[in-house]
């Protein structure tokens, strides 16, 4: 195990055992033997940034992925280190379910966060750009410019770049500016006085957004096939320019991320979308939480940027290269290399839609299953445009949690509340990053004639459910798509998800219901197969697994599997505990952050818990259980965590179709269990290692894509 991996072990461990849990009686008895959320999700961001040391991996994804590790980390102080600094203000000395305080987490995070970061910056500098540069993809610094490039890069900036750039000179008169969340800002010293006589000694310049944070040269200017410049280089080569007739001593980039949480004040005399429109301009200046400078900066400047955003020591990380490597995604895209790219590959579509595009007579014939990406998301949005066209439709009903901006399905709603068609689309506005594109779908369908509805206050609807009524023999029929991820064609080719078509008139039944109480009054109905969030899911699954349990005590065999993103909530894994106790096997696909020990003697030795990083990201939630040989199989929305259960709008269905249900367990679970290239196995202390070095290699994706696409 390298220096790297035993440090991240030892963390772990040391967490486990500094901090014994204080008694609360509202959590249930199992602190000590949880692994703490935020620990396991840096877990997570370190299994994405190991794809970029992967030699396996095609090298500009690896670029790709050093990028996304880089995203990753951005949302978890936007959000997660947020809201603990926010417990440390207020009260932080309340325990957690593990029995960490947000003070005792904070520390133990700051330091593995402080080694991530610069292990990323390590893999970019010594082993990603020399490697590139042996492909002929040079990333071209200021002390190798021959006289060409220094020319071209200098004409560059007086064309592009200085006209956009408006220095700020600090001084009673022009105090610090406001910071943009996430934006490159350069700390510039200075020396001498201006045309005014003032001799500020720093100026801070900001760089509009809209600049690429990396120039391609033409390739005869950069002497290789992809030469490629930092807008930051640029601008420390030409800071001069901005200051004429001063002395620049030096210039440092920096870059601030700040607190993304949106307030919602719920005794607001306002809609939800009016409050959403007053706060989301105010997200871009929420409280700092993280300071990212060069490397090279000195500590006074370190120390004086430190002060005006109020962090501490253990928030300000140093960086050896560009402040902001997620602006690097735009490099394997500017690439046209194949070879250092994965295969492009076409979806493919099940039998029942090969022939036959009359998507409502094709699902009378039997349930429909998408797996995506192997299979395309076109029947989805074919479903949608169909109903909008067909005379004998009359409404459409649909949630939304993330879309996109371009959404052809959202159009196709559009059109059909043109037609006169009843359309109803239940928008989730507080979809995290998403509010301003869902508040703009809201308006274009309320100004046709759909009826759109926030959800509940208070429950985040994530539930992915369409239905459409259709008049057929003098009757209207139901047909329903229910989903384990969004309504969205773009992350639809990224993320594994499921999607089912079914007229199956009690699962659609079921569907109806729900609509009906999302958009009104009352209490839910008595669903027959559906199991939904916050009422009968979380006590469904609870009884599942001790059904479980109680076979396996029996003397019957008993197994449960299930994957999911994340498994957290604490009387799930108390329940897991129990069953694995009395002998039941248990397996888990969690791809991000896990609190449940597996491989404990007594408690959780009949558990494996196993992560799966590859070119598509896990998405899918399936729940099986072996129940005495009936095999049940579930798919869902929801995630194993306390806010999915309890505080969203999320649905869980049966597979009843006995063929759909085998599909299910051969391309969603067992490909996944057999996975020893993307697959990460958890040990008892919360850590994960790779498998590897087997002599029968076999990815779950790449056999999906060989089977499917």
């Amino acid at each position: 195990m390298s220096p790297f991996a035993e440090n991240a072990v030892s963390l772990t461990n040391n967490a486990a055992r500094a901090f014994k849990p204080a008694g609360n009686a509202d959590l249930p008895v199992v602190q000590e033997n949880v692994v703490n959320r935020e620990l396991s999700q840096l877990e997570f961001n370190r299994r994405v940034l190991a794809q970029a040391e992967d030699p396996d991996t095609p090298l500009l994804e690896r670029l790709r992925f050093l990028c996304i590790f880089s995203s990753n980390m951005d949302e978890f102080y936007e959000i997660r280190i947020a809201g603990l600094l926010e417990q440390i203000r207020g009260d932080g000395f309340v325990a957690d379910y593990d029995g960490l305080t947000a003070g005792q987490v904070h520390a133990l995070i700051s330091k593995r966060a402080h080694e991530l970061v610069a292990h990323q910056y390590h893999v970019f500098n010594d082993v990603l750009t020399p490697a590139l540069a042996a492909q002929g993809i040079r990333f071209l610094r200021r002390p190798s410019w021959t006289r060409s490039q220094a020319q071209w890069i200098k004409a560059y900036f007086f064309r592009e770049l200085l006209p956009l750039l408006t220095p700020i000179g600090l001084s009673p008169m022009h105090p610090f500016p406001r910071v943009l969340n996430k934006t490159l800002n350069f700390a510039v010293e200075l020396e001498g006085s201006d045309a005014f006589d003032r001799s500020s000694t720093a100026a801070i310049v900001q760089p509009p957004r809209a600049l690429p944070r990396v120039i391609l040269l033409p390739a005869e200017i950069a002497g290789c096939d992809y030469g490629f410049v930092f807008l930051s280089s640029i601008l420390h080569a030409h800071m001069g320019e901005l200051f004429p007739g001063m002395k620049v001593r030096g210039s440092y980039q920096f870059r601030v991320t700040r607190n993304s949480e949106l307030f919602i004040d719920e005794e607001e005399k306002k809609t939800l979308r009016e409050i959403l429109q007053g706060e989301l301009p105010h997200r871009s200046f929420g409280d700092a939480v993280r300071l990212e400078v060069a490397a090279n900066c000195p500590d006074a400047m370190k120390t004086f940027l430190q002060q005006q955003f109020s962090l501490a020591d253990a928030d300000v990380f140093p960086v050896n290269g560009p402040v902001n490597l997620v602006r690097l995604l735009q490099v394997p895209d500017s690439v046209e290399r194949a070879d250092l790219k994965y295969p492009v590959f076409r979806p493919g579509l099940p039998n029942a839609l090969f022939a036959q595009q009359d998507m409502f007579y094709a699902i009378r014939e039997g349930d429909i299953l998408l797996h995506h990406p192997y299979q395309s998301f076109a029947p989805v949005v074919r479903f949608i445009e169909q109903a909008a066209q067909d005379p004998d439709v009359v409404a459409i009903k649909q949630t939304v949690y993330r879309a996109g901006h371009d959404s052809a399905l959202l159009q196709a709603l559009i059109n059909a509340a043109r037609s006169g068609k009843e359309v109803t689309v239940i928008v989730e506005l507080l979809a995290r990053f998403d509010e301003e594109t869902n508040i703009n779908w809201a308006t274009q369908l309320e100004e046709v004639g759909a009826h759109v509805v926030y959800g509940v206050s208070g429950y985040k609807v994530h539930a992915k459910m369409a239905m459409v009524m259709r008049r057929e023999n003098g009757r209207i029929r139901r047909y329903a798509h229910l989903g384990t991820g969004n309504y969205h064609a773009q992350t639809a080719r990224l993320y594994t998800d499921f999607g089912l078509f079914t007229c199956d008139e009690k699962m659609t039944s079921d569907v109806a219901s729900i609509f009906n109480q999302l958009t009104g009054l009352g209490h839910p109905d008595k669903l027959a197969h559906l199991w939904q969030s916050p009422f009968t899911l979380h006590p469904a699954l609870m009884k599942a697994i001790r059904r479980e349990t109680e076979h396996a005590r029996g003397g019957r065999k008993a197994r449960i599997v299930a994957k999911v993103n994340a498994l957290l909530e604490t009387r799930i894994i108390e329940a897991l505990y129990e069953a694995s106790k009395a002998g039941v096997r248990i397996r888990l696909i969690v791809r991000g952050a896990c609190a449940l020990r597996p491989g404990i003697p007594g408690l959780s030795e009949n558990i494996e818990v196993r992560s799966i990083i590859g070119r598509f990201l896990e998405h899918t939630r399936v729940f099986y259980f072996h129940n005495n040989k009936a095999k049940d199989v579930y798919l869902s929305s929801a995630d194993w965590m306390h806010r999915n259960f309890f505080r969203r709008v999320e649905i869980c269905f049966p597979v009843l179709d006995p063929q759909i249900k085998k599909r299910i367990i051969a391309e969603g679970l067992k490909p996944y269990l057999k996975d020893n290239i993307g697959a990460w196995e958890m040990t008892p202390d919360g850590y994960y290692h790779r498998r590897h070095g087997h002599q029968h290699a076999y990815s779950a994706q790449n056999a999906l894509l060989d089977m499917l696409s």
